[in-house]
Order: C-alpha cells, then sequence, then structure tokens
C-alpha cells in the first residue's frame, strides 16, 4: 500500500528539481499530480498502520512503533499541505516553497522508512514466525 505514496513523493523532489531547471509548466503540473496522489495514498495506506496500532497489543509497547505513525502523520501533513500549495495554481510556489517541502517530505520519509525497517526486521512485526 505504501509503495505508490512514496514512489509518487519521492518522484515530486526529481519533478520540482526539472521544474526549477527548466521552467516548463509540464513539471509543475506533474508535481500537482505527484503531490495529490502521494498525499491521498498516503493517508489511505496510513489507515492500515493505525489498524495495526490500535489493534496489535506487541505494537502498542514499542516505542519504534510510535515513532514510526508520529513521523509518518508529520510526514502526510506535509505531503499534504504541498499538495494545497500547488492546488491553485500550480507553478506559483513551487520555487521555493513547493521544494522546500518536497525535500523535507522526503527526508521525513527516509525517517519513517527506516522504523518501519526496524519495526518488521528486529521485531518482527507483520511476520509470519509460526513454522
Amino acid at each position: 500500500m505504501i509503495h505508490f505514496p512514496v514512489a509518487a513523493l519521492l518522484g515530486l523532489v526529481a519533478v520540482d528539481v526539472a521544474y526549477l531547471m527548466s521552467r516548463d509548466p509540464f513539471w509543475a503540473r506533474a508535481g500537482l499530480w505527484l503531490a495529490g496522489v502521494g498525499a491521498a495514498g498516503g493517508w489511505i495506506a496510513s489507515l492500515a498502520g493505525l489498524v495495526d496500532l490500535v489493534t496489535v497489543a506487541p505494537v502498542r509497547r514499542l516505542v519504534t512503533g510510535w515513532c514510526h505513525a508520529v513521523i509518518a502523520v508529520m510526514m502526510l501533513s506535509l505531503a499534504s499541505m504541498n499538495w494545497l500549495l500547488r492546488f491553485g495554481d500550480d507553478q506559483a510556489l513551487v520555487i521555493p516553497w513547493g521544494l522546500y517541502v518536497s525535500l523535507l517530505t522526503a527526508a521525513m520519509i527516509a525517517l519513517a522508512a527506516y522504523l518501519g525497517g526496524r519495526l518488521v526486521y528486529e521485531h518482527a512485526v507483520g511476520v509470519d514466525t509460526e513454522e
């Protein structure tokens, strides 16, 4: 569930840089769509994470799980703000604010991915350990 939103939000950085270099309106329009797909898809995917966090007692006891959830909500809030920045006029705020928010969102994706990896590989969250 998270692959498409993550790809969209990371691709948004490249699209913003392409717009910065060329000022071609195509890249601004592509950025609007990538920001929207990334934010909306991320919120949908976060519902599955919320269900895990609330319903699985061992996950609720993990500090890593709570940190992952908080970082993910902050990242999705930034992604949503980035989409709203572009919504009315897809070119007006791309430079500098859209690019700054895209870079910050990408950094938070990396942190959330690291914490998610720790949940899976160190704590076996979502892993069937029964033989």
